[in-house]
């Protein structure tokens, strides 16, 4: 335990004065020279200085040891600053330092020179494309109709090049962020070099590269429809499977109204059940008056007598207004009785000539209670007013034919459960489709690699997260298709309906309503699911593929970025004829 102060200076003081008593000795005798000084007056001057210099000698050594210790510290510290390496001795800390930033220049370096080579190629496949010739996509048309579909080009082509500019200018600023971060440290705002002042406000401009097609529907030719309710045409589809029946059914709906009659459904005896897919009675509340009744209303209308007063054909090859002997069986099968079989002109189906409004009325306008046409699916009237957004007819709904209320609902379900808002839809037809393709120049059938490519640069485009598949294909060709189809090294699912789960609800009103597993409302509820997409990808040739385009333009769901399936390629292999 330290001392106090005090006795310690005490003691100090003891020991000094018995050295300086045992120093105090006589000096003998020595001889005495010319300026011999007396010893007394030796001693005497001896003891005045030990006398003055003792109390300082005392109070210097009776400081504190720390005030000793606080004097020559700073003496320790200069010596060494001079005789040590300070570089050397703080060069552990330091190093620390130094090479966490220079570890982050490097990455930030490499981070940059990445962006760069992103952005080459970025900028490169944007002078590709500048010379490259596409177009949306759209039905066959006529040449009429061929300024439209250059103009729409030019303005998706206008489209994507302000996009890939203003993804340029976003990947540059990026690049200089990424360049600047090792270097913010304070405030560094005073440099200039983070001021945002000059740079383009990207979201200023308006450019949605995949954005709604602007239908006009203030710009429609339309006819209204004014039946006289005891006129009737009975409505007859053949041809192809339910998508040609209702393009055949639209076209019936325009001829009803041309000739001012009732039309008559088919029955479901001798073709498809339509009440299982449409609405029948939202077509006449769009409409404001009865102008479509089912075959069994018409059957009670006329008792049970169904007699066709005139059957006048549409066309007249390869058969008589293109129905065989079987649907002939069918129809009187179902009682009804119907004159003689006749012609209005000569009409090939292969080879259809474009009729006027004016032609046909001229050919089938008739006084007789009930007639028929037979199928007009192939039917050419009008056909640039037939295919206008809404159709030609006058009406108050965005669509006359359209699936029902609940494939509208359970579409929407399975969207909110497996989709959401922004998805691609794909019509990716395969079954019977090669030898359908090869037999048109060019083929329309694609290898799975090359389909891959096509649909990931539509993806792209459109930034959707996920692809709605709608296909006949195997398991073998779209597992293909999903290993193939990534973008920025991610995988792009890739989702189909699934089968029945009682755990998932989507599906519930079709259940209770006793329509699952028909296999006509699942195609309808396919095609439901693809027009309401945000990006449709089509299947070139196929009437499944133009309903849903009628659908799209119809609801106004129609993008610039919709496509048939690599538009303005053709197969890099095509297989030989047989």
């Amino acid at each position: 335990m330290e001392r106090p102060d005090s006795l310690s200076s005490s003691d100090e003081e003891d020991d000094h004065h018995t050295l300086i008593e045992q120093n105090d000795r006589k000096l003998p005798n020595s001889t005495r020279s010319t300026f011999h000084i007396g010893d007394d007056d030796v001693d005497r001057r001896n003891n005045e200085f030990r006398s003055r210099i003792r109390p300082r000698f005392s109070s210097f050594n009776s400081l504190n040891k720390r005030y000793v210790f606080a004097i020559f510290l700073p003496l320790v510290i200069v010596v060494l600053y001079f005789s040590v390496d300070v570089r050397n001795l703080f060069s552990t800390s330091s190093g620390i330092r130094f090479d966490s930033f220079s570890d982050r220049l490097r990455e930030s370096e490499l981070r940059a020179l990445y962006l760069l080579r992103k952005q080459q190629l970025g900028l490169f496949t944007l002078w590709n494309q500048t010379f490259h010739d596409s177009s949306p996509i759209s039905s066959n048309s006529s040449s009429s109709s061929n300024n439209s579909t250059i103009e729409t080009q030019q303005n998706l082509l206008l489209q994507d090049l302000k996009f890939s500019v203003l993804r340029q200018i976003s990947l540059n600023k990026e690049i200089q962020q990424v360049l600047l971060s090792p270097h913010r440290s304070g405030n560094t705002s005073s440099t200039g070099l983070e001021s945002d002042s000059d740079d383009p406000n990207l979201g200023g401009f308006g450019i949605n590269r995949c954005g709604k097609v602007d239908q006009k529907f203030s710009q429609r030719k339309t006819i209204e429809w004014k039946p006289n309710s005891n006129k009737f045409l009975f409505a007859i589809c053949l041809s192809g499977q339910m998508s040609n029946h209702l393009i055949c059914l639209e076209k019936h709906m325009f001829f009803a109204a041309l000739l001012n009659r009732v039309l008559v459904i088919p029955s479901s005896k001798v073709d498809y059940q339509y009440n299982r897919v449409l609405d029948i009675e939202h077509i006449n509340k769009c409409l404001g008056r009865k102008a479509v009744i089912t075959f069994e209303e018409f059957a009670e209308t006329k008792k049970n007598h169904i007699h066709i007063n005139r059957f006048i054909c549409y066309f007249s090859l390869p058969q008589p207004c293109y129905v065989d002997d079987e649907h002939m069986k069918k129809l009187k099968g179902l009682g009804i009785t119907m004159g003689k079989v006749e012609s209005a002109w000569v009409e090939d189906v292969k080879k259809p000539s474009k009729r006027t409004v004016q032609d046909f009325q001229s050919k089938f306008s008739s006084n007789d209670d009930v007639i028929a046409i037979g199928d007009v699916f192939f039917a050419d009237v009008e056909k640039e007013w037939v295919l206008q957004p809404g159709g030609p007819l006058a009406h108050k709904c965005n669509a006359l034919i359209e699936p029902s209320r609940l494939i509208m609902l359970t579409a929407q379900r399975f969207i909110q459960t497996f989709l959401g808002r922004n998805f691609v839809a794909l019509h990716f037809r395969r079954h019977g489709f090669l030898k359908f393709c090869n037999a048109k120049q060019p083929s329309c059938f694609f290898p799975i690699p090359q389909a891959a490519d096509c649909i990931t640069r539509v993806v792209e485009r459109a930034s959707a997260p996920v692809i709605y598949l709608s296909t006949d294909a195997a398991e073998s060709e779209t597992g293909l298709l999903q290993s193939l189809v990534m973008l920025n090294g991610k995988t792009v699912p890739l989702v189909k309906r699934p089968s029945r789960n009682s755990a998932e609800k989507w599906d519930a009103l079709l259940y209770r309503h006793g329509l699952e597993g028909d296999s006509q409302v699942e195609a309808m509820l396919d095609k439901t699911i693809c027009a309401m997409s945000s990006v449709f990808i089509g299947a070139p040739g196929s009437t499944f593929t133009e309903d849903i385009l009628r659908l799209r333009k119809d609801w106004g769901s129609a993008s610039s970025c919709d496509e048939y399936l690599c538009q303005g390629e053709e197969p890099n292999f095509i297989a030989d004829n047989e």
